[in-house]
């Protein structure tokens, strides 16, 4: 069976793993995939990743979650654009999460980034997910 939404299917299983307080998830390897993730080390939200091959042979991601008290560091993680619905935004209207708290991450023509970076290099895009 096809997966429709593989950015959103890593989202889930991050949102997943928190809940049962895993210290790493697994998810299948993708471009766009490591990107996101390159945004949420650099905002502090994950410790990191690294590629690796599941026991079939296929490329994975191997996510490190991050805690603090044994809360998890992310709050809440939600897809905005999906594959039926996607959500673009030009530099000004680039959505703030819980005045500035949160990040959103923004697929841009300079690249995948947080919704300040994007601000800063006054781009707009594909508005991918927010982050709390």
């Amino acid at each position: 069976m096809s997966m429709n939404d593989p950015l959103g299917d890593m989202l889930t299983r991050i949102r997943n793993a928190q809940m049962r307080g895993k210290s790493t998830v697994r998810t299948p390897a993708s471009k766009l995939r490591a990107w996101v993730l390159d945004v949420l080390i650099d905002e502090g939200y994950i410790r990191g990743y690294e590629n690796v091959t599941s026991d079939a042979g296929h490329p994975e991601l191997e996510i490190a979650l991050k805690y603090a008290d044994g809360q998890p560091a992310i709050r809440e993680l939600k897809r905005i654009s999906t594959p039926g619905r996607r959500v673009y935004s030009g530099v000004r209207e680039i959505p703030q999460v819980r005045n500035g708290l949160g990040i959103s991450v923004v697929s841009t023509p300079k690249g995948v980034m947080s919704d300040a970076n994007a601000r800063a290099a006054n781009v707009g895009g594909e508005v991918l997910c927010r982050v709390f």
